[in-house]
């Protein structure tokens, strides 16, 4: 074994000092089904369900992540599975800053310095979440907290240059929304969120199976189907599952064959109303920035896109081009971590960015007048 001169000992020793002083960026996306986190020089770290189980007794925490989503439906009766955020909002404070504090440390245990945090938010977030988030990434160990609309953060994670005066679209189809967008200038132009996504699409499945066969499956088994063989275009040849579940009348055990081309029925209702948003962001883009959408085509990420077929739907009914990007369930917390990292350059400030009242100036909507002291 070959020695190490006490020379080259010590410089290895001051690197890794210097490593673990240096203040980190993380980067946390946490969605309504999902949360992601990622640490600079690291990348993505965590890719969990955004799932607690909360033992009611004693107040606990009993597991997080992947290790809670497979408690659902294994639970005595004193554990309940937990969402922190449903539909975008979030449902419950404390266990928020514990979800917060658990993925904080995971991300930043070898470091001596609090990490600079980024959360992307959606577009319609209120300012009691974002309050109640930076207080709980506070009191979680945070160092600087800085927030960001997800389809601005969508927009820096598909690597394109966002300060030119271009128009760039995203549609984000997450878990518990959806957000089209089109961003000029490294800002904002039009943007609208529905709180239709990805766990809409499961429910319409299940919806679907108990309507057609009289088969009652769960949440999970509604997942399972629609990354098995879910579309919203016809495959060149017609794939199939075999589902287990509940007769809606008996209550035994039954099965039934469930085909690729009936997801494209089951699916119909939420797919509409994600197209409707995506048709109202491209009325009322401006005709200057339009023509940019339709020369580069819109963007399209998040989990909910990986379903087969629906950036050529997008595309077909639209007219407009449509690019499916390499990891689009990541690109949200990656587009997040490099506009940290680029705080400096495009002036992002910590603290509450008040999305709502941003929103209400899209759309033209007059702002309250604030009340003069009375003399």
């Amino acid at each position: 074994m070959a020695k190490v001169s006490p020379i080259a000992f010590f410089r290895s020793l001051i690197e890794k000092i210097r490593r673990a002083w240096r203040r980190r960026c993380v980067a946390i996306d946490m969605g309504a089904s999902t949360v992601r986190v990622y640490l600079e020089d690291r990348g993505v770290i965590v890719d969990e369900p955004c799932v607690v189980a909360l033992d009611r007794a004693a107040d606990r925490i009993v597991a997080v992540g992947k290790e809670a989503y497979d408690l659902i439906g294994r639970t005595p009766a004193d554990t309940v599975i937990l969402r922190p955020t449903k539909e975008g909002s979030l449902t419950h404070y404390e266990v928020t800053r514990k979800l917060l504090q658990y993925y904080i440390r995971t991300a930043t245990k070898s470091l001596l310095r609090p990490p600079r945090l980024i959360i992307s938010l959606p577009e319609d977030a209120d300012e009691q979440d974002e309050q109640m988030l930076l207080n709980a990434a506070r009191e979680a160990g945070a160092g600087k907290v800085y927030f960001m609309e997800s389809a601005l953060a969508c927009a820096y994670g598909t690597g394109r240059d966002l300060s030119r005066p271009v128009g760039r679209m995203v549609v984000d189809i997450g878990g518990g929304c959806t957000t089209a967008a089109v961003i000029s200038m490294g800002g904002v132009v039009v943007c609208k969120t529905i709180r239709i996504g990805g766990d809409a699409l499961d429910a319409s499945i299940v919806a679907y199976v108990r309507d057609r066969y009289g088969v009652i499956i769960g949440e999970r088994a509604g997942e399972t189907i629609k990354k098995r063989i879910g579309a919203l275009y016809l495959h060149r040849m017609v794939r199939s599952v075999e589902i287990k579940g509940r007769n809606a009348e008996t209550g035994l055990p039954e099965k039934a064959i469930i085909t690729s081309k009936e997801m494209i029925e089951a699916m119909a209702e939420p797919a509409a109303a994600i197209m409707d948003v995506i048709g109202d962001v491209l009325s009322a883009t401006p005709e200057a920035l339009l023509s940019d959408v339709m020369r580069d085509g819109m963007m399209l990420c998040g989990g909910g896109s990986l379903v087969y077929g629906f950036g050529r739907l997008i595309a077909k009914i639209t007219g407009v081009p449509v690019r499916t990007l390499k990891d689009p369930a990541y690109t949200c917390v990656c587009g997040a971590a490099r506009a940290l990292q680029m705080h400096k350059t495009i002036e992002l400030t910590p603290g509450m960015i008040h999305l709502a009242k941003q929103q209400k100036r899209r759309n033209g909507d007059p702002e309250p007048e604030e009340e003069l002291p009375e003399e």
